[in-house]
């Protein structure tokens, strides 16, 4: 049977072994397989994936659920954590929690698992008043996540609470199955006036078939700020496809860095909804990528009450057969006046076999806005290469420095000095240089 099939006859048997018998959630589950039964899974002929084909990875006769429980020593993926400061740590191998490399707390605020809000009763209320509530209902992957929504992380910052250290959310592939599909599920909440930083990554540990489907909703409360980071950096039969959702309230700042650096088929969807006055919205990304690789980020922001702003800008390198796809939207509501909205799409084509799609794309209702999108695909600047090399610098470090200087605008945006320094030696990586830059 094809994935479809196996999904949908495996979700009788899921309810059976899930720990939770909450009527809510039991119907909230069997109308999302429903919505995803008549769905199924997007194809080209959707305009939101008209550049992106999940066909290839379908093939793969993929697990629904890890057949043992599998145990990884911190010595063989601590280079994957951010060692060199403290974090809270919530880690799932093969999407079951590990204990043993984790590090939660409820010490003033919950930093802990979504099995356990969704189970216990003292989190009834809050799993009532926010989870599934801003993600898509109608979209048939979040759909599908949420029929089967278990595991992943529960965060929650109180009202004028201050996360005292990083969060970072790791999922480890063991490659233990032959091909593995899981759908983790994240939920964030942000009270008024608090702050929380937060890294996620996804990584598989061999070349064995992974296939991800991810949906995380966040909510930052009046005046709350949340700095989210993506780290993507998987092996290249690794797949993600990442749904997020973002309601903020009044004078909210709420920021999203996505760092797309290596995978097979790599999906970004992030979906920004403002309710307030005087939020403001960042977006960024950088992508560098090579061989068949693919990465698309389909953005969107919905610009509901006045004096708002947003801030759209990814930057993309691609080398041989690789591809690339933006599709940002930005919404502007009749009553939203005074937005200030940008949206910038800056790319460089290595080789001439790479492909990028780009698509701004604005939705204006108000008159009294300012808003602007631009999009660039090009080449390095040959002049600056002369010039850098006639100053004695090599070939391959006049390019990446020209590459790195490229993207420095995203990277100067971070604000954890730890992963600025890990991104600037991904991307040194990445580029096949090793540079001492300056952060």
């Amino acid at each position: 049977m094809d994935l479809k099939e196996k999904l949908l006859s495996s979700f009788m048997a899921f309810e059976e072994r899930v720990d939770n018998v909450d009527s809510d959630l039991h119907n909230m589950r069997t109308e999302s397989i429903k919505n995803f039964e008549n769905k199924g899974f997007p194809t080209k002929k959707e305009e939101a994936w008209k550049y992106t084909s999940l066909n290839s990875v379908l093939k793969n006769d993929f697990s629904v659920f890890p057949k043992s429980d599998s145990a990884l020593h911190y010595a063989d993926v601590k280079k994957y954590f951010l060692h060199d400061i403290d974090t809270y740590k919530l880690v799932f191998i093969d999407g079951v929690f590990s204990s043993y490399l984790s590090s939660t707390t409820h010490d003033g605020v919950d930093v802990c698992l979504m099995s356990s809000a969704l189970t216990k009763p003292k989190y009834k209320e809050i799993i009532d008043t926010y989870f599934n509530k801003i993600a898509n209902t109608e979209e048939s992957l979040t759909s599908l996540n949420t029929a089967f929504a278990v595991e992943g992380a529960f965060i929650n910052i109180p009202n004028n609470k201050v996360a005292d250290k990083p969060i970072e959310i790791m999922y480890l592939s063991t490659g233990n199955e032959a091909a593995l599909m899981v759908q983790p599920r994240n939920l964030v909440i942000v009270g008024r006036n608090a702050q929380v930083q937060i890294i996620e990554r996804h990584q598989s540990l061999n070349s064995n078939p992974v296939l991800t489907n991810s949906v995380t909703e966040i909510y930052a409360h009046e005046r709350a700020m949340a700095d989210y980071y993506k780290i993507q950096n998987d092996v290249p039969t690794a797949n993600l496809i990442d749904n997020t959702y973002i309601k903020q309230e009044k004078d909210s700042i709420a920021s999203v860095h996505t760092f797309s650096f290596g995978g097979n088929i790599t999906r970004n969807n992030l979906n920004f909804s403002q309710n307030g006055e005087h939020i403001e919205s960042i977006l960024k990304g950088i992508t560098i990528i090579t061989d068949k690789q693919h990465v698309d980020h389909y953005t969107q922001v919905r610009h509901i009450e006045p004096n708002c702003t947003s801030h759209q800008n990814y930057k993309g390198i691609y080398n041989e057969k690789s591809t690339g796809v933006f599709n940002g939207k930005i919404y502007v509501e009749k009553e939203a006046q005074k937005t200030d909205a940008f949206q910038q799409n800056n790319n460089i084509l290595l080789s001439d076999k790479a492909t990028i799609n780009a698509k701004p794309q604005l939705e204006i209702f108000a008159d009294d806005v300012k808003c602007s999108h631009g999009c660039t695909i090009g080449q390095l600047d040959e002049s600056a290469m002369f010039y850098m090399q006639s100053r004695g610098i090599p070939k391959k470090e006049a390019k990446a420095l020209l590459m790195y200087a490229f993207s420095d605008e995203v990277i100067d945006s971070i604000k954890i000095p730890q992963l600025k320094h890990r991104i600037t030696k991904l991307i040194a990586s990445k580029l096949g240089v090793n540079i001492g830059f300056n952060l």
